[in-house]
């Protein structure tokens, strides 16, 4: 009997050892991880499928996937510029990978709209930079670090003040009237605020989309290219890090090269000779009471100062099995070698990922900054205007309030220590609050291999707020006892968007693959400023703190209170394939409707097409060892620009005193048309070309991309001018067009590598 118990044991662990796999390869399990390299940072756009089959995916932005499979099933990761690697799932619900670099392999992922592709895929014209690579060249914020870095890409100082933001232009300039500036999208969301919001030392990467096949799924707002901006990010299953950067320079100016004093009397000496040679007379020129032909003063020494630039950094990240995030604060200083000025930025950022289930994802992400900048009152006109033959100097070497430079003119004296000494009488401060957050929830769609739904929310607030105050006489040179002035500024911006994005990823037999995308969005943005101005304070310690005891003139100008409400919604639709490595082309369709532009007028629809051939893959160049890479790339786009001001279309009134009634009752006020509307007014849009070649040789040793575009633009939004007898000056029309050509070159080359532990 106890044998027959045995023998029944044995019989059901015998059918249970056979029936268990059989089992779990007929179960299909839910299996999700994240795909990170050695130093934890996520991967985008890896390839994983089920070994055997064609069912697949690619990892997101975060590094994650998610795959139905059988509970016996292998899964193949594989990653351009990474040893491929097979790992079974062995019933798990959860695969996390850490992939090897392959360096004879090594390749770039760039990050496009609503998405991600592999370098070598990717059909428009795309320039990249890592985050490192960026941050080799300290600076206030990511632009200026850029300039001169990127082909196509201008990056104009227009401003020397610390603080002061750079003129961005893609391929040049495409619109005489309306805006010319890029859409920057931050963690893909389009970005609220300006360059100086984002602390550059959070970047991970930057992609540029300079052509309209690449820009045209952002439709108007990318008319003039877009900067993709991906901050970083916490890793899944990353131990926690703790990261500090630091850094402290020295500025100095480069002076005016300016006349000195012999150079000056010698110029007023050839110049009289001049004069009284034409003229025939007795010409002269005569120094003033301040002035003297044998000084020399050099006003820039006594004037700029030394300035100071310093960062400091700090951020925490740690991931789990599910999750991850990242929690970061930065501190950035510029004084500015311009006695006073200054720009100091105070940055809080917050990543958090976090999976739930099997299905969904969501997570958050927060930028918020204050910027504080002074000083912005002071220029060098009178300064670089004042001879060097003028004395500032009093008879006890105390520094004269003013100096006559010629029979004219008298400037006020300002240098480093005047300056310093009134920086609480004469002062122009800026503050600047701004907080950008974006949500987003992702589901895996049960049953659809590679079909994803994901939600987008971004909510921003930007809170500007300006003071003046000019104290008793401090900046007249000849009155000391001049009216004190004070000025305050407010403004406002909020704004919302949400994007509906639903995405299918799938590779076919290894060789087919395919992204598709369909989005529906909407944002809105709301904007309100005001403004006033007082003169005469009883005393000066006021500042522009209580413009109530200002005892003086009030000034409200009704061109500087503003308000304005604008919307967008859009649908696109965009479907990229790529045959083994070889062969790729992309198609996207974008409608865009606008509450700035007339009804009737408002929705504007718009295509682009792309394609690519990666000749290194093909059969007649694989004896060819010096080419690693060479890829022809060919697209069209279309896209469209509303970037004017609100209510255009409306015209507008301006207002003006009838000449009767009386003063102390008040002019009755009259308003008349100084703007006419316009019903037809509408977009105005630029078809482009773009032809590019993309090449790697001698083992990857020199690389580069050459490429050709167009830009013909349309119904160009611009003021139209009236004959004076309409009594109306102008109205806004779509008039004109415009042409941009160009040829854009870059070269990238290592010229030593690891010589001697020197590399170039």
């Amino acid at each position: 009997m106890m044998k027959n118990i045995i023998r029944l044991k044995s019989f059901r662990f015998f059918v249970l050892f056979f029936l268990v796999p059989l089992w779990l390869s007929a179960q299909n399990i839910s299996v999700t991880g994240t795909i990170t390299d050695k130093n934890g940072e996520a991967l985008i756009g890896v390839s994983v499928t089920v070994k055997g089959t064609t069912q697949g995916t690619a990892t997101d932005i975060d590094g994650s996937y998610a795959l139905n499979v059988a509970g016996n099933a292998t899964l193949q990761f594989s990653y351009v510029g990474y040893l491929s690697q097979e790992v079974a799932v062995g019933g798990k619900n959860r695969v996390d990978v850490t992939l090897e670099e392959d360096v004879k392999a090594l390749e770039e992922v760039v990050v496009i709209g609503y998405g991600t592709q592999r370098r070598e895929a990717v059909t428009g014209s795309v320039a990249s930079i890592g985050g490192d690579a960026m941050r080799a060249v300290q600076a206030t914020n990511f632009t200026q670090s850029l300039q001169g870095r990127i082909a196509g890409v201008e990056m104009t100082q227009t401003s020397s003040k610390p603080g002061a933001g750079m003129q961005i232009r893609i391929r040049g300039t495409r619109s005489l009237n309306a805006s010319n500036d890029p859409l920057i999208v931050l963690d893909g969301i389009p970005f609220a605020g300006t360059v100086n919001d984002i602390d550059p030392s959070s970047i991970k990467s930057i992609d540029i989309l300079k052509d309209a096949s690449a820009t045209a799924i952002y439709g108007s707002r990318g008319a003039n290219g877009v900067i993709m901006i991906t901050t970083s990010r916490g890793a899944t299953g990353q131990e926690a890090q703790v990261t500090y950067n630091a850094y402290y320079g020295v500025k100095d100016a480069l002076k005016y090269p300016m006349m000195d004093g012999a150079q000056f009397v010698k110029l007023r000496a050839d110049a009289t000779a001049t004069i009284n040679e034409l003229k025939n007379n007795s010409a002269k020129w005569t120094n003033t009471i301040d002035q003297s032909d044998d000084l020399n003063t050099d006003w820039q020494d006594l004037f700029f100062r030394q300035g100071m630039v310093t960062s400091h950094d700090i951020s925490v990240s740690k991931g789990t099995e599910k999750g991850s995030y990242i929690f970061g604060g930065g501190f950035y200083q510029e004084q500015a070698v311009i006695p006073t000025q200054q720009y100091r930025r105070i940055s809080l950022r917050t990543a958090i990922d976090q999976s739930v289930g099997k299905y969904f994802r969501f997570g958050l992400t927060s930028n918020s900054a204050y910027g504080f900048s002074q000083g912005n009152q002071i220029s060098i006109g009178d300064m670089l205007s004042t001879p060097a033959i003028t004395n500032p100097y009093n008879e006890d070497g105390t520094l004269k309030r003013a100096v006559q430079v010629n029979s004219a003119e008298t400037y006020k004296i300002w240098t480093k220590e005047t300056l310093e000494d009134v920086k609480d009488l004469w002062m122009s401060d800026s503050k600047t609050l701004g907080s950008y957050n974006n949500l987003y929830g992702e589901v895996l769609i049960p049953g659809v291999e590679g079909l994803r739904y994901r939600i987008n929310l971004g909510l921003n607030i930007r809170w500007t707020n300006g003071g003046g105050f000019t104290g008793k006489g401090v900046t007249s040179a000849t009155d000391p006892n001049a009216l004190s002035s004070a000025s305050v500024s407010n403004s406002l911006t909020t704004s919302w968007a949400a994007e509906n994005l639903l995405t299918y990823d799938r590779t076919f037999f290894d060789v087919h693959h395919i992204n598709a995308v369909a989005m529906y969005s909407a944002e809105q943005n709301h904007y309100n400023r005001s403004a006033i101005s007082v003169r005469d304070f009883p005393a000066d310690h006021f500042q522009y703190y209580n413009l109530g005891y200002g005892e003086g003139e009030k000034t409200i100008n009704k061109d500087d209170q503003q308000y304005s409400l604008t919307g967008l919604t859009s649908y696109m639709g965009r479907i990229m394939y790529d045959y083994d490595g070889r062969y790729m082309i992309s198609a996207a369709l974008r409608s865009d409707a606008s509450s700035r532009l007339a009804p009737g007028h408002q929705r504007h629809t718009y295509p682009a097409v792309s394609a690519g051939w990666n000749l290194q893959r093909e059969s007649f160049t694989e004896g060819i060892d010096w080419l690693n890479a060479l890829k022809l790339r060919a697209g069209y786009g279309e896209t469209s620009n509303q970037a004017i001001d609100p209510y255009k279309t409306l015209g507008l009134l301006n207002t003006r005193f009838y000449n009767f009634g009386d003063s102390d009752s008040g002019y009755q006020t009259g308003y008349y048309v100084s703007e006419l509307p316009n019903p037809n007014l509408g977009w105005e849009y630029t078809q482009t070309w773009n032809y590019g070649v993309d090449f790697s040789l001698f083992n990857k040793r020199l690389s580069g991309t050459a490429e050709y575009y167009t830009q013909y633009t349309k119904d160009i939004l611009l003021s139209v001018d009236l004959p004076s007898t309409t009594a109306v000056p102008n109205y806004m029309a779509n008039i004109g067009e415009t042409e941009n050509k160009g040829f854009e070159i870059s070269l990238n080359g290592v010229i030593l590598d690891n010589v001697n532990g020197f590399t170039w």
